[in-house]
């Protein structure tokens, strides 16, 4: 029984062992053959990846312009190449202008001598003291033999002008004249050398987002240059479309008046003038007189002693979507013509009674403010292209200018500029023709022998031979008459005075 299981045992082993075996061989032969199964998809899998990546390579150009064409082709997007300039952008330089710039802004200050009494003792034995007033404000040097242009209200009033150049000259100014009206002044200097100026630029050209410089003498730290861009063009801060501003938001101060705003080329787009606040120090805005505007202004004093203005001949309003319903037209931007003034240049161009003036020589105009700037810039017999709707048609016409000569004052009526001829006729050499007389008291006026014909001769005690002269008076009173001067129609010379 022993015997045969030892036996049995041993068969048992020895089949085992075999099937054993057999498994091992079974094994290792499927293990080569998976190996070399697992090389031969390697090796093809490689062999396929580098031709994917030489055909990628050939054919990538095509694929970048492919889908550059259809983001073109995507509605609000546009495939850009990103390159900052000098317009905009992160690399803007301000050494340049700044550069060109500070050796062409000066430092005005103007002395003035007030009268009053400084104690109860002088004004008990009435003996007013004078006393200096020194105000401070900027210029900029627009020719090298030393014309100086500076705001109207920086010299105002005053008995004496000193200019200090960048490098520390000192100079006594002399006024050459002024326009108060836009607020520029024009002062000359003898330095007897050729001094550091900047040149004008074009200020319609300018674009509201673009860089500007401001460059003045703040609180008296000379040589101040403050940046920013313009925030808008045509900005009228009277409410009686007088004005046309370029705003911007470069910082500037008491002081800076009179003083630069330049474009990032260095040339002089705007004369600083005023500023928006409530403390009297910068909050963010502040406003310049176009370079335009104040080129003209300087060009007529130099050439006339006055400014020479070029009026289009018509009256009306700016457009909005109120009065254009009330007008019945559909544009709600341009200027709006009611009225047509006779014998003018718009009416022998054939402007009419209902047309929009949407432009004038390119220049947009939008408002009022836009028309009055443009014209601000003009001279009597200049010819403008003006292009205007009629009945939902453009038409476009030639206008030429005429010289504004008349000018409405408060109480007496419209006064009109007489040529030498007519005021040696009159045996006058100063002196306005009363055009036409104001609602305001007529009756008197005409009974007490003033009626239309009537020479005015002085107002607020100035002797008054233009519009100019007329403005002057009126302000020294804040545009009132107290005292006016009449040459009556029978020759009789009266004063009159006013509450």
């Amino acid at each position: 029984m022993e015997l045969f299981t030892v036996k049995r045992a041993l068969n048992f082993y020895v089949t085992l062992n075999k099937k054993i075996n057999f498994k091992l061989y079974l094994f290792k032969n499927l293990n080569i053959k998976i190996m070399k199964k697992l090389f031969t998809l390697l090796a093809v899998s490689a062999l396929g990846g580098a031709m994917t990546l030489g055909v990628y390579t050939q054919l990538q150009p095509k694929n970048e312009n492919q889908t550059e064409n259809k983001i073109s082709s995507l509605p609000f997007v546009q495939a850009v190449n990103y390159s900052p300039t000098a317009n905009g952008g992160t690399n803007v330089d301000f050494t340049t202008a700044a550069e060109k710039t500070l050796n062409a802004v000066v430092h005005v200050k103007n002395t003035t001598i007030s009268r009053g009494y400084t104690s109860f003792e002088d004004l008990f034995f009435g003996r007013p003291q004078s006393r200096e007033q020194i105000g401070t404000g900027s210029g900029v040097i627009i020719s090298p033999d030393g014309y100086i242009i500076t705001n109207n209200h920086v010299i105002d009033g005053a008995q004496s002008i000193e200019v200090t150049t960048n490098d520390n000259k000192i100079f006594e100014a002399e006024l050459v004249g002024t326009d108060p009206s836009t607020d520029i002044a024009l002062l000359k200097i003898d330095a007897n050398t050729e001094l550091s100026y900047t040149t004008f630029g074009d200020s319609n050209s300018t674009r509201v987002g673009e860089w500007v410089l401001a460059v003045g003498n703040p609180f008296n730290l000379t040589s101040t240059v403050t940046a920013g861009i313009i925030s808008a063009k045509s900005r009228d801060l009277s409410g009686r479309n007088t004005q046309s501003f370029i705003q911007t938001d470069a910082a500037v101060n008491p002081g800076n008046s009179g003083g630069a705003l330049v474009n990032i080329h260095g040339d002089l787009i705007g004369i600083n003038t005023a500023i928006s606040s409530q403390t009297g120090s910068y909050i963010g805005y502040s406003f310049a007189v176009p370079s335009n505007i104040a080129r003209k202004v300087v060009s007529d004093i130099m050439e006339y002693g006055n400014v020479q203005n070029g009026i289009l001949g018509v009256i009306g309003q700016e457009l909005n979507s109120k009065n254009s319903e009330e007008f019945g037209i559909d544009e709600t931007e341009g200027f709006y013509v009611s009225e047509v003034q006779k014998n003018s240049g718009a009416e022998i161009s054939g402007i009419q009674q209902g047309d929009v003036i949407k432009s004038i020589n390119g220049v947009k105009i939008s408002k009022f403010s836009d028309l009055r700037g443009f014209l601000n810039t003009k001279s009597p017999e200049d010819i403008v292209e003006v292009t205007l709707k009629r009945d939902d048609e453009i038409k476009i016409v030639n206008v030429t200018l005429e010289r504004l000569t008349t000018i409405d004052v408060p109480i007496i009526g419209t006064l009109k500029e007489l040529s030498p001829s007519e005021l040696k006729a009159r045996d006058s050499e100063y002196g306005l023709l009363l055009q036409e007389l104001s609602t305001y008291n007529k009756e008197d006026w005409v009974a007490d022998g003033v009626d239309e014909g009537s020479l005015i001769v002085a107002i607020n005690d100035i002797k008054v031979n233009s519009i100019s002269d007329v403005k002057k008076a009126l302000k020294e009173y804040s545009n009132r008459v107290i005292r006016l001067t009449v040459v009556k129609n029978n020759g009789e010379k009266m004063v009159y005075r006013f509450r």
